[in-house]
């Protein structure tokens, strides 16, 4: 028996779970079949493997939406209130748009109304010409004399010329010439710095009683620039057949905006000028020319430079630069040096003549201009800078003229 006691009482503890489950759930088969089916959901459930890292997301997505919400909310609470705001403001001071339409039409109107009395399209109204810009005045004098059949005309002053300078100055002189001929030009000296320059100088035309009545004088005044070209301020235009000549004629005349002039282009040269008084040398370099007249078939130039130095009209000494082929814009850089005694220096002349090579036919010049005794405008202002700085080359542009007209005013002031 104690074995069989043994025996019995070793499997009991399995049995009694068993049994004690079965009265616990002894509410009927259909709720020990639903326990059945809740374990055997959990342990499935159970066995899905879910990383952390999906859990991270999951919780941050659930974050982003309530935050999105929360702003969107509070956001369509403050619209409102804005809204409310500004109705109660539109009845005491805010600007109906409807009104702001309607009176920019009424505007919109009335400015077509305006311009229908006037008689004005846009495009006639953008052109509607503006006050005249004031270019200041010019006083001059015309003589005639009747027995050596020269015109005398005196160039005075100015008056309330335009800055034309950045420090708010300017360098003007006046070019005086004739019309339609155009022979023989002159320039008054440059004055430096002043908007009021007094001139007093005066230049002769020979020309018959008879051919003056069709002949215009022109009165140009320019600024000065040595290193571009020179500005024009201003011009008056004399008609000679209106002119009493009986008697001396001085008057001021408003500058009216300067006409292109008609002369053909023949170029610039830029030469440098340096005088020690002590050795008693004079030396000039030729640096350059540009924009030269094309002399030959294929449309340039075989341009060099020929330098005189002359003295009472005659011709001193005589020196050349080489030849640049095929070329209207030639760099040369060639120095060139006189002797002139310190007595002379005022005595003489720089005669700069630029020509075109060419090896069959006579070498034609190109253009032609003068510096020293007797020199005007621009040349006389070089020559002048190069005595008031001793041993120091003064550079200078200087526009090429014709070389009959040079001739004619070398001839006229011997």
């Amino acid at each position: 028996m104690s074995r069989r006691e043994a025996r019995v009482g070793g499997p009991e503890p399995t049995v009694a779970p068993e049994v004690t489950s079965n009265t616990t759930t002894a509410g009927g088969p259909g709720s020990e079949d639903f326990s059945k089916l809740k374990d055997k959901f959990m342990n499935e459930l159970n066995k899905i493997p879910l990383p952390s890292w999906a859990i991270v997301a999951i919780a941050f997505v659930a974050v982003v939406l309530v935050l999105s919400c929360c702003f969107c909310v509070c956001k369509k609470w403050i619209f409102k209130k804005k809204k409310g705001k500004k109705g109660k403001d539109k009845g005491k001071n805010a600007i109906d748009m409807k009104d702001v339409i309607d009176g920019g039409k009424t505007e919109a109107y009335k400015d077509d109304e305006d311009d229908a009395e006037t008689g004005l399209t846009d495009t006639e109204k953008e052109a509607e010409p503006k006050e005249d810009e004031k270019l200041g005045k010019l006083q001059y004098s015309l003589d005639y004399n009747f027995t050596e059949n020269t015109l005398i005309v005196g160039i005075i002053q100015a008056a309330e010329l335009p800055a034309m300078d950045m420090g708010g100055t300017s360098d003007p002189y006046v070019k005086v010439y004739l019309m339609p001929d155009k022979k023989k030009k002159y320039e008054t000296k440059v004055h430096r710095k002043t908007l009021n320059p007094t001139f007093n100088e005066q230049f002769t035309f020979k020309v018959p009683y008879a051919e003056l009545g069709g002949k215009i004088l022109m009165l140009t005044v320019y600024d000065f620039d040595r290193f571009s070209k020179h500005d024009a301020i201003g011009d008056v235009k004399v008609f000679m057949n209106k002119v009493d000549f009986s008697h001396v004629t001085e008057e001021w005349k408003d500058l009216q905006k300067a006409e292109k002039e008609e002369q053909e282009k023949l170029g610039d040269i830029c030469f440098s000028l340096r005088y020690v008084p002590t050795a008693g040398k004079l030396t000039v370099v030729c640096l350059e020319a540009k924009n030269l007249k094309k002399m030959d078939v294929g449309g340039l130039s075989d341009p060099y430079v020929k330098i005189h130095l002359m003295q009472n009209g005659k011709r001193l000494k005589k020196k050349k630069t080489t030849i640049k082929k095929n070329t209207l814009n030639p760099y040369y850089n060639e120095s060139f040096s006189f002797e002139v005694p310190f007595e002379q220096i005022q005595k003489v002349q720089v005669v700069i003549t630029v020509l075109d090579y060419d090896k069959i036919g006579k070498n034609d010049a190109i253009g032609k201009v003068f510096v020293g005794l007797n020199s005007s405008g621009t040349e006389l202002r070089h020559w002048s800078d190069m005595l008031a700085n001793p041993r120091r080359p003064i550079a200078q542009w200087h526009v090429l003229k014709p070389e009959e007209e040079v001739d004619a005013q070398l001839s006229t002031k011997k």
